[in-house]
């Protein structure tokens, strides 16, 4: 089966089919990363689908020197950006849409779960979007720092101590959330 980079350099050189396998592949991942980036699922899902037009229209500008998932990203950081400056007036409201671990949990835990990933969304959510950037881009997606720092565009160093101190914040928040009982 081929890999991420041969299946776009197919697209590029003129292969648009290939683009579904990549669909197939990564639109899961995608989703997600718009959801914990606050866009609710209607606009996550429109947002998926651009970045994929758009790794169609620019399919000419993939050059295969570094990861496939860098490029995307970053066209997916870039749609990120365009969407908040067209809908800068809207408040993006915050959707779990994880689910549940493997098991039956009782309907009791089930809502102790759920408590816990929307006070962890909210505290997400209060943080600065560069750092909530480079967090769910590590945490989530689980790329390099290199690899974040191209897609943000800015240097390795400064990748981590965004996440160092976004996690230190969401620690904070998340404390304040809950009353400083967790």
């Amino acid at each position: 089966m081929p890999d991420d980079r041969e299946l776009m350099t197919a697209v590029r050189n003129g292969d648009p089919s290939k683009l579904g396998v990549l669909f197939e592949r990564h639109h899961k991942s995608l989703y997600n990363f718009f959801l914990r980036q606050s866009m609710g699922p209607d606009s996550a899902e429109d947002l998926v689908q651009d970045v994929f037009y758009k790794m169609l229209r620019h399919r000419g500008t993939y050059k295969g020197t570094s990861e496939f998932r860098t490029w995307m990203y970053k066209i997916a950081v870039n749609t990120k950006i365009d969407y908040l400056r067209k809908h800068r007036h809207r408040k993006q409201e915050t959707q779990i849409h994880d689910s549940i671990a493997a098991g039956d949990p009782s309907p009791e835990n089930e809502a102790v779960a759920n408590n816990e990933k929307d006070l962890l969304m909210k505290a997400l959510d209060r943080l600065s979007d560069e750092k909530r950037e480079a967090l769910i881009l590590k945490r989530f997606e689980n790329m390099k720092y290199e690899e974040i720092a191209e897609v943000v565009g800015c240097k390795e160093g400064t990748v981590k101590a965004r996440v160092h101190w976004a996690l230190r914040d969401l620690a904070r928040e998340y404390r304040n959330l809950t009353g400083g009982n967790r």
